[in-house]
């Protein structure tokens, strides 16, 4: 494929665990300085999966993706301005927006959903089950981990 558009056939990106929990954090960072929003990092929560393709199979290799997500204090009825920032500032990055919602039977329950389009992440912004706060999440693609230098 070409180099702005992957393919299911290219190589998957190669990043060590703590390389790609650093990518993660520094993108829901950023999602939450476009809102005004300061994050919580006691509810840090890295979680790590081995991939799996279509049908269920695995490869021998130690791919993985990571699902990272962070909690931000803000006020229930502050969360549509806040998704809305957040969904903005992701167009204006050039992610692809696949759900937006303010509210739910007119009380905000607000949500943006998001892909890049190169690097093949999504993350979503979302009141976030918890009282009063906002969840960001991250999740990347499948990742390749360094070889072992011999």
């Amino acid at each position: 494929m070409s180099a702005t558009t992957p393919g299911k056939d290219d190589p998957l990106p190669v990043k060590s665990k703590a390389e790609a929990q650093a990518w993660a954090q520094q993108i829901t960072q950023h999602m939450a300085d476009s809102a005004g929003l300061r994050t919580d990092p006691s509810t840090a929560n890295p979680f790590f999966n081995h991939c799996t393709g279509k049908n269920g199979e695995s490869a021998p290799d130690d791919r993985y993706y990571l699902m990272y997500s962070i909690f931000s204090a803000v006020p229930l009825a502050q969360h549509p301005e806040v998704i809305r920032k957040i969904r903005d500032m992701l167009q204006k990055e050039g992610l692809s927006i696949k759900g937006y919602r303010e509210a739910i039977d007119d009380k905000p329950d607000a949500l943006v959903d998001a892909s890049h389009p190169t690097s093949r992440y999504f993350v979503t912004a979302s009141t976030g089950g918890r009282e009063n706060t906002i969840l960001l999440q991250i999740i990347t693609p499948c990742l390749m981990p360094p070889t072992e230098a011999s």
